[in-house]
């Protein structure tokens, strides 16, 4: 398949509102006061301003608003799960029409919206270290700069962005929006961008904490969760997250003709349409539970098997095999819903034959680098393996914060990275008025 071909693929898959129907349904909008759908909205976006704001044909002063409360605004309008979040709570949810398509209106909202030279703030005084430019840490960059705190974000990567960069489906990406939106992030008098420095090998934990007031730590999740089970090294069997960073970089990836999926989240969505656009003949979703407990929604889900999709609920993968003809053989052991909630064996295993299978199953910490940074070892983890964090995002250490998919708090949402990013910015905000009271 030609570039141009996958690229025409891709951007059939792009939702927008034309110019006629974007008044119209602006004006479906009740404008409730105590507005559910912002109480839904991790980031609290205050969606019935700014859906009034286009409603009188000042789209401008919508994306202000949006980006007042969640200056990953223009991301978060392409990849937000709206139909579980705010639209899922929208007074209109019941109406013939449905609930008022607020996803669809943010994304008109921020395509208006040109950036703007802010006035630089009063300097505070106070430097802050954020590790990681993802949603999380771009946002609370942001946040701190405009507080007037002098900010340093390093990265490990080449470039910003995290998973909008390297996560997320090419086609919810169009138009290179993650780079801009983070181009637009980072470029503030008060921060300084460091890129290809990585903490625990380019730098410890302790000598941010000897230079910087606070130290936040929004490192992601580097590491991908193993199948564990036999064959799941052989060529073929691919890890979907970077795979998909992979094709966003805009490398040449192989692509195969029967494809499974093993995993029921969104990236599980995500890398089964992609491969599908990508000229894929079959590709099957696999899940262990019901599809009711995907951790896709019905609406994303609804978007994979209009592309041909399958999914597969009750299905678990014992082991993977090389095929005589070079390909792979997929063991999937058939699964019921049993008593209390448990999956059990409902038959015998079957054997599938396929060229290419995707494992989307969830990330962890990778600790490998933090071995020889004390500090950074003695960080106290929860339960999920994950940096232990209270309400506010604080760790165990004084004035070191983590948000983010790092965190225990979050979930693998940009909007929730943001919402955690400005909880943890409150915090230390606080914590120095406190102080200086």
């Amino acid at each position: 398949m030609t570039d141009q071909a996958v690229a025409e693929r891709l951007r059939g898959m792009e939702q927008v509102l034309s110019q006629e129907d974007l008044p119209v349904e602006a004006e479906r909008c009740f404008y409730c006061y105590d507005a559910p759908c912002t109480q839904a909205c991790p980031a609290e976006i205050d969606i019935p301003a700014f859906i009034r704001a286009l409603a009188v044909e000042q789209p401008e002063r919508a994306a202000d608003i949006i980006l007042r409360e969640n200056p990953l605004g223009m991301s978060c309008a392409r990849v937000c799960p709206v139909e579980t979040l705010c639209e899922n709570v929208c007074v209109r949810l019941t109406d013939a029409g449905g609930a008022v398509r607020i996803g669809l209106l943010q994304r008109a909202a921020m395509a208006a919206w040109t950036p703007r030279a802010k006035e630089r703030p009063h300097p505070l005084g106070q430097r802050v270290a954020v590790v990681g430019a993802g949603p999380a840490g771009m946002t609370a960059a942001r946040l701190l700069a405009e507080a007037g705190v002098q900010v340093t974000v390093s990265d490990a990567a080449g470039h910003p962005g995290g998973l909008n960069e390297t996560g997320i489906a090419a086609y919810k990406m169009l138009d290179d929006a993650a780079q801009k939106e983070a181009s637009w992030l980072l470029d503030h008098p008060s921060i300084e961008f460091v890129r290809g420095i990585a903490l625990g090998s380019d730098f410890t934990l302790a000598s941010l904490r000897q230079q910087y007031r606070a130290v936040i730590l929004a490192i992601g999740l580097a590491g991908q969760r193993q199948l564990r089970i036999p064959g799941e090294d052989l060529p073929g069997v691919l890890a979907a997250v970077p795979f998909i960073a992979a094709m966003r970089r805009g490398e040449a990836v192989p692509v195969g003709k029967k494809v499974a999926v093993i995993g029921g989240g969104m990236t599980a969505i995500d890398i089964a349409i992609q491969i599908r656009l990508l000229g894929a003949e079959e590709v099957h979703i696999c899940y262990r539970r019901g599809i009711e407990d995907m951790g896709a929604s019905a609406h994303e889900r609804q978007l994979a098997q209009a592309q041909g999709v399958l999914i597969h609920p009750g299905l678990r993968p014992l082991e993977v095999r090389q095929a005589a003809d070079g390909g792979l053989e997929l063991i999937m052991e058939p699964l019921r819903a049993g008593a209390e909630g448990a999956w059990i064996p409902a038959g015998k295993p079957e054997c599938w034959q396929v060229d290419q299978i995707f494992t989307a199953i969830g990330q962890c910490l990778d600790r490998g680098a933090w071995v020889e940074d004390a500090e950074l070892m003695s960080l106290a983890l929860d339960a999920h393996g994950k940096i232990a964090v209270d309400d506010a995002g604080r760790s165990s250490l004084p004035d070191v914060w983590a948000v983010g998919d790092c965190a225990g708090r979050s979930s693998d949402l940009t909007v929730q990275a943001v919402a955690d990013a400005k909880r943890a910015v409150v915090s230390i905000l606080s914590d120095w008025k406190q102080e200086a009271a």
